[in-house]
């Protein structure tokens, strides 16, 4: 057998007789040990650190392409398949949480919910009424809508979501988020008015899945 006789001295040093039976140089392994991590690597590391910082702070939401828009602000350059490939290895994701209804493309008449708040802003304890609405900002680049969900007790944002389009996603993201952060044992009234990002059968069936009890305000959204 090729080695079966090991030299005295590679008994004293295991790596060596490694690198005989590996047919390598003892010098590359010790290279490699002085700087095992390339350039790339380092980088990858110190990027998936605030790639998680940043997916953290979002509850757990985000998905990578709003994480590199995220990066992108931060004054971080690098490319969303490179945001996607270390989220991916890391087991980070975006939580979805609906179910959009199937062929559904608008037409069906708007679900509007009864006022359980009825003005009782005063609450006594978290996670029993939040509110949540919608507004823009304008920004260099155009038009930026914001939705966010607060919470009565606290006056607290405890989700909030920003797109391009004042739709219903929009306002599903921000919900998310609150529900991904605080993590409800009980219902929560969610109040809000009666624009047509809340009276979807999306929003609806949201509601219901994460046992949640819609409430809207009696006038419709301007």
């Amino acid at each position: 057998m090729k080695y079966a006789f090991i030299k005295d001295h590679e008994r004293a040093h295991p790596v060596r007789r490694l690198c005989r039976l590996m047919d390598v140089h003892p010098s590359g392994y010790y290279a490699w040990k002085r700087q095992p991590d390339s350039r790339r690597q380092r980088e990858d590391r110190r990027l998936l650190g605030v790639i998680k910082q940043s997916w953290l702070e979002s509850g757990g939401v985000y998905g990578y392409r709003k994480i590199h828009h995220g990066l992108r602000d931060l004054g971080e350059r690098c490319g969303k398949h490179r945001v996607a490939r270390l989220m991916r290895g890391e087991g980070l994701k975006s939580q979805t949480g609906y179910r959009r209804r199937p062929g559904f493309r608008g037409g069906r008449p708007a679900i509007v919910a009864p006022n359980h708040l009825q003005q009782q802003f005063d609450v006594s304890a978290p996670n029993q009424a939040w509110v949540t609405d919608i507004t823009y900002i304008r920004t260099h680049e155009g038009w930026l809508s914001l939705s966010v969900v607060l919470d009565l007790f606290s006056r607290q944002v405890v989700g909030w979501s920003m797109r391009p389009r004042m739709d219903r996603e929009l306002a599903m993201n921000a919900l998310m988020m609150a529900v991904w952060r605080r993590q409800p044992d009980g219902p929560v009234v969610v109040h809000s008015d009666q624009g047509s990002q809340f009276s979807s059968h999306d929003w609806q069936d949201f509601l219901k899945a994460h046992g949640l009890v819609g409430s809207m305000s009696l006038w419709m959204q301007s």
